[in-house]
């Protein structure tokens, strides 16, 4: 009886090392309904150094290129009187982004996209973040000061449709929402940046003053 417990003992220790290995290697393990379980969480860990950091410390480091860049074979040939091409740095917004909205005012989400895209081109990284990135992050933020402003008109306080009792407005949680989506766009904007700027990127971000601008244009 004591040969089989001990057994017993020594297998569920050999099996807790294994998956205690498992885990901490980062690649989980197979549970019984088929998912694995366990492993290296997305975005955990060390962020990296900024590119600009690197450089500044004579560190190796390495940076998306454009692919415009790169030298390519052209031929050229007669095309006559030619065409007359206009350039375009900046894509231009959607439709969506400068909607009338039920107050007969627009959105105004096409100012934070100018804005953030400028602020972009000014650090050279605006060909390495997609304009449906920089237009989602436009609308959160936009829909998140439209919330802040019917919190300003209606109060924090509402009434429950059935009981009349009070309750929070339901902008209050809106808001919130709104705010933690413009947040997590403006992150994965920022990472590229970080990744991609050789020089210094501080200074005064997109948002710091496009609240006064929407201000201004719904009032």
């Amino acid at each position: 009886m004591r040969v089989e417990r001990s057994k017993l003992v020594e297998f569920y220790c050999q099996l807790i090392l294994a998956i205690t290995s498992t885990v901490s290697s980062g690649d989980g393990f197979m549970s019984t309904d088929g998912t694995n379980r366990g492993g290296r969480r997305v975005r955990a860990g060390a962020k990296p150094d900024p590119l600009n950091e690197k450089l500044a410390a004579g560190r190796p480091a390495t940076r998306l290129e454009d692919p415009l860049n790169e030298p390519f074979n052209f031929e050229g040939g007669d095309i006559g009187a030619g065409a007359v091409l206009a350039g375009e740095a900046m894509p231009e917004p959607s439709d969506y982004l400068s909607e009338i909205q039920r107050d007969g005012k627009p959105l105004g989400a096409d100012l934070v996209y100018r804005e953030t895209w400028q602020w972009l081109d000014q650090r050279g990284c605006s060909q390495f973040v997609a304009p449906r990135l920089i237009e989602s992050y436009a609308q959160a933020f936009a829909r998140y000061v439209q919330c802040e402003q019917a919190i300003s008109k209606f109060g924090l306080l509402g009434k429950h449709p059935t009981t009349g009792a009070a309750i929070a407005s339901p902008f209050v949680a809106m808001s919130q929402s709104f705010g933690k989506q413009a947040n997590v766009y403006w992150y994965e904007i920022y990472e590229i940046v970080r990744a991609t700027c050789t020089t210094d990127y501080a200074g005064v971000a997109p948002g710091d003053e496009v609240m006064e601008h929407l201000l201004k244009a719904r009032s």
